[in-house]
């Protein structure tokens, strides 16, 4: 059975930067629960990050990739230097699929941990951008596929795929 590491406000869990979660309603996601399947992690909150917290962002023009080579900044609003944490709370993820065994993730968009298809432009204005959150880049890198929250069925396509093709 695959396992499926989970961003843990997608479940509920009242760990986003604003002390929110960010709950999927999905009956997918409530029969992989039921199944043991989900791997359910808040990177941010295992690096040591508090919740509530600033709202944070890639620096304007940065990409995650850069970020986990040292090349680029994630800020907080106030303007405080978060990598350090955003980092670890990649390598901490990354080191929790592996060991669980994850092929897959369902990711929050729109972090800069998280997001997998989408991340804020790092003005704090509310624009979107194409990009990735360092623990998406990360998992992707190591072979995991990364899913957003709006790509819960192309997960259900992938799980399907991977579990009935003969090896």
């Amino acid at each position: 059975m695959e396992r499926i590491f989970v961003s843990s406000c997608l479940l509920g869990a009242l760990v986003r930067y604003d002390g929110g979660a960010k709950t999927l309603d999905s009956h997918l996601l409530e029969k992989w629960r039921a199944e043991g399947r989900l791997v359910p992690l808040c990177p941010e909150v295992t690096a040591g990050l508090p919740t509530p917290r600033p709202a944070a962002e890639l620096e304007p023009g940065a990409r995650a990739d850069e970020v986990l080579t040292g090349q680029g900044r994630i800020y907080d609003k106030d303007g405080h230097d978060m990598t350090a944490a955003f980092v670890r709370g990649a390598d901490l993820a990354l080191q929790t699929a592996q060991k669980a065994q994850c092929r897959f993730a369902l990711l929050t968009d729109g972090s800069p941990s998280c997001g997998s298809s989408y991340v804020y432009r790092g003005h704090f204005d509310g624009t979107r951008q194409p990009g990735e959150g360092v623990v998406a880049a990360r998992l992707r890198r190591a072979g995991v596929a990364v899913f957003g929250q709006d790509q819960i069925g192309d997960l259900a396509r992938a799980l399907d795929i991977a579990e009935n093709t003969p090896v």
